[in-house]
């Protein structure tokens, strides 16, 4: 039986999405080694983790613009490239500006450039199974958690940070830069195949048109408050944690569970939302999120921390492939990167006020309550507002328009 060459994209843009959205997220593990080796407060170095959010969500657009133009491949090299540099560089920091401009920035561009062009490609392989392969492709962020931030914990115990650091950015290369060779655009369809694709897959309506609709304003004001709500505490739970006593390896064993159960939970509401919907499957994971998000503030031990975990860790990364499908049901396979790289774009402004905002916090409180109470307001605004996307085009055509 011959393999569907989409599943060697679908496996590479999971592996591109766990390595490179890892080394990013692997922050969260350096933040107290970097804090204390130094001396740069627990705000200063997370504000790196900003800048990241900050330019990924740039790159982002960018990027998935550059992908409709040229092809995801020449995306993902030059991703792999840059993310081995700006992780080698970062380790051999001497100030903290430096680290955040070089962590920051250059790290937070290359991440930008697996996750929305990866998931744009994908789309354009599959007519059915399309929802389980975008789940699989986003599938590789719940994975990181599981791979690469033991590997960090493991390399910081045994070395030091800028070690740990300098060897994930060259495993970065070894990685990426191989696999990134073996992407390819999606066949095109001929004949009458192709009339009827460009009819099924095209809404029409140019980049701008698309902005401008209520589809889109709704799908990124819900991805924005949903990554807002959940940045923070995905960032803080090692370092939280360790405030509650727990012992570093532990502490990792959180944000792995988180990213375990994420992974279900992908593969779970991509499904569901199969079956029932993107819309409400959505919006109840988005609740689901709040409480969980919210759960935070009460635990203390190990046990309460992992059960947590698990619901949370199910909800937030169970929502994220929903986004990419609701994008491709709306606007189709032709302006599909740049819609949902501008979508992921407003979403990293999200995702950016997380780390900054909860250093903030630690920093001036001395603990992370207020983080937790903000996280579950904000979890409850997001499901709100997902509660106003118009129907899908083709239960409505004439919804489709720009506003």
């Amino acid at each position: 039986m011959k393999l569907h060459y989409g599943w060697v994209v679908v496996a590479v843009g999971a592996l591109m999405t766990c390595v490179g959205m890892g080394a990013m997220f692997s922050l969260a593990v350096f933040l107290q080694p970097v804090a204390e080796a130094t001396g740069w407060s627990r705000a200063g170095v997370s504000s790196a983790m900003t800048l990241d959010f900050l330019m990924l969500g740039i790159a982002s657009f960018g990027w998935g613009a550059l992908t409709d133009r040229f092809g995801a491949r020449i995306v993902v090299l030059t991703g792999a490239l840059l993310l081995g540099l700006g992780l080698t560089l970062a380790s051999r920091a001497t100030s903290l500006i430096e680290f955040q401009l070089v962590y920051g920035v250059l790290v937070g561009i290359a991440a930008g450039a697996f996750f929305a062009p990866m998931i744009a490609t994908v789309t354009g392989w599959f007519e059915t199974h399309r929802s389980l392969a975008v789940s699989l492709v986003s599938a590789g962020m719940g994975v990181a958690p599981m791979t690469v931030s033991p590997f960090a914990r493991w390399l910081i115990s045994s070395y030091d940070w800028r070690t740990a650091q300098l060897t994930i950015g060259i495993a970065a290369w070894l990685l990426l830069v191989p696999v990134a060779l073996l992407v390819r655009r999606p066949p095109a369809p001929t004949g009458a195949a192709a009339a009827g694709a460009a009819s099924a897959q095209d809404s029409g309506l140019t980049a701008v048109q698309a902005f401008r609709s209520p589809q889109f304003v709704v799908l990124a004001l819900t991805f924005f408050t949903c990554c807002a709500a959940h940045s923070g505490p995905i960032f803080h739970t090692v370092s939280y944690a360790l405030v509650c006593g727990l012992a570093p390896m532990a502490a990792v064993s959180i944000y792995s569970v988180e990213g375990l159960s994420g992974l279900g939970g992908r593969l779970l509401l991509g499904v569901l939302g199969d079956r029932f919907g993107a819309k409400p499957v959505l919006v109840t994971g988005l609740v689901v999120q709040a409480l969980a998000g919210g759960s935070y503030l009460f635990v203390r031990d190990l046990s309460e921390f992992y059960a947590v975990a698990v619901v949370f860790g199910l909800a937030y990364g169970g929502v994220m492939p929903l986004y990419a499908v609701l994008a491709r049901e709306y606007f189709g396979l032709r302006i599909m990167g740049t819609v949902f790289g501008a979508a992921t774009m407003v979403s990293c402004l999200g995702m950016a006020l997380g780390p900054l905002v909860g250093g903030w916090i630690f920093d001036t409180y001395g603990g992370y309550s207020l983080l937790y109470i903000g996280a579950f307001a904000l979890g409850l605004g997001a499901a709100a507002i997902a509660l106003a996307f118009p129907p899908l085009p083709s239960r409505a055509p004439a919804q489709l328009q720009p506003a």
